[in-house]
């Protein structure tokens, strides 16, 4: 015995082809709608997996500290290259180097640059400076007295509003034969720490002085 068309329930009779039609289409975006939330899901964690593994599986070394400048071994090889003695100075151990190079445009210049706990401590030897290299090193400071540090007597300067001179704080300098030596901190830096400098040097210097007498 023939079948006749299915009754539905919430009609109470056959469905019309073009409700059968719309029943059909309905399921059909229900259907495209789930396969398309789970597609998100399924991107959303292949994500957050590949980002984990960037993360945890990629190997993560600390940054390479940089090669200490033995401020000795490069004036022995730039010294003789120019036929000059250059200044090392004796400093505490803690102080980091910097910079350890020949500089300068006007007068050629040994320099040496330190780190302190706090600030910095420049160090330079001016060859065959003129009376105003130092002031024009720390931007037109002049020199207000004259000290004896470690057998050798500095002139002073002392700097009020170091905000006007570069932020340069204080001021060191003397002169052995036709060169130029200065020594001056800025930043946080104290004047006994730039002392502490000028008296590592004197030796250095004083010898200097003898031999250009």
């Amino acid at each position: 015995m023939a079948k006749g068309p299915r009754i539905v329930a919430e009609l109470g009779r056959p469905e019309t082809p073009d409700e059968t039609a719309a029943r059909k289409a309905a399921s059909s975006r229900v259907y495209r709608s789930s396969q398309t939330a789970r597609n998100l899901i399924a991107a959303l964690i292949v994500t957050i997996a590949v980002v984990a593994v960037i993360v945890f599986g990629v190997p993560r070394g600390s940054v390479p500290e940089r090669p200490a400048i033995d401020v000795a071994a490069v004036a022995a090889d730039v010294g003789p290259a120019i036929g000059r003695d250059l200044v090392v100075p004796d400093v505490p151990d803690a102080w980091r180097v910097n910079k350890a190079e020949l500089a300068g445009d006007d007068v050629r210049t040994w320099e040496v640059v330190y780190a302190p706990e706090s600030g910095y401590v420049n160090v330079q030897q001016g060859f065959d400076a003129d009376a105003g290299w130092a002031s024009r090193q720390i931007s037109g400071a002049r020199a207000t007295t004259v000290e004896r540090l470690g057998d050798v007597d500095w002139d002073v300067f002392e700097i009020n509003d170091p905000a006007r001179f570069g932020n340069i704080s204080y001021a060191l300098s003397t002169t052995a034969g036709t060169d130029t030596i200065l020594v001056y901190g800025g930043g946080a830096v104290d004047a006994e720490t730039v002392r502490d400098a000028a008296r590592g040097l004197a030796p250095q210097i004083a010898d200097l002085q003898k031999e250009t007498r």
